[in-house]
């Protein structure tokens, strides 16, 4: 199936998708990766103000690219999911309904995504010149010092994605 998507609704659509199918996603997407996670977890445990609202957030895997002239970012391609393992449950556990990558994912993770009734979207590895055309909008919101990889709030338009691990536990990589 193919479904196109509002991050806004998402999470209505969790018991719905299926592992293999396409989400075209649209609405406000967050860029972190490994340090910026940690930065976060931290908040998190030590009571600190979040750099946004984690309640039904899409989190990214990506570090955009300056953007060219009349583009919202430069290439911004996923990067490989399982280097956030260690982060993504607990995340999970406090609100994210998705996150975007590529790649397999560990155990905890698939059990906190069934346990949350959340979606692991795999989006095309090796294509971030591509991906950068369906986002609109950029700005950093977080850790500006970590350069690419700091916290961004992105606008995805039509984004095209495949659910690899779905909310029953299907997952396209045990097939």
């Amino acid at each position: 199936m193919e479904y196109n998507i509002n991050v806004n609704e998402l999470r209505s659509y969790c018991e719905k998708l299926h592992a293999g199918d396409r989400v075209v996603l649209s609405g406000k997407v967050y860029t972190s990766r490994d340090a910026a996670h940690k930065r976060i977890v931290s908040a998190l445990q030590n009571g600190e103000e979040l750099p946004y609202d984690l309640k039904d957030a899409v989190v990214y895997y990506a570090g955009p690219t300056p953007a060219p002239e009349g583009l919202a970012v430069g290439s911004c391609g996923p990067t490989t999911s399982s280097r956030m393992d260690v982060f993504a449950p607990t995340l999970l556990d406090n609100g994210i309904v998705a996150m975007v990558g590529k790649g397999e994912r560990n155990k905890e993770v698939c059990d906190a995504i069934v346990r949350n009734k959340a979606v692991y979207l795999c989006a095309i590895g090796g294509a971030g010149a591509l991906a950068s055309k369906c986002i609109v909008e950029c700005k950093v919101i977080a850790y500006d010092d970590l350069g690419c990889e700091s916290v961004k709030e992105l606008q995805f338009n039509n984004f095209p994605l495949t659910v690899a691990i779905d909310c029953n536990g299907g997952n396209i990589f045990n097939r």
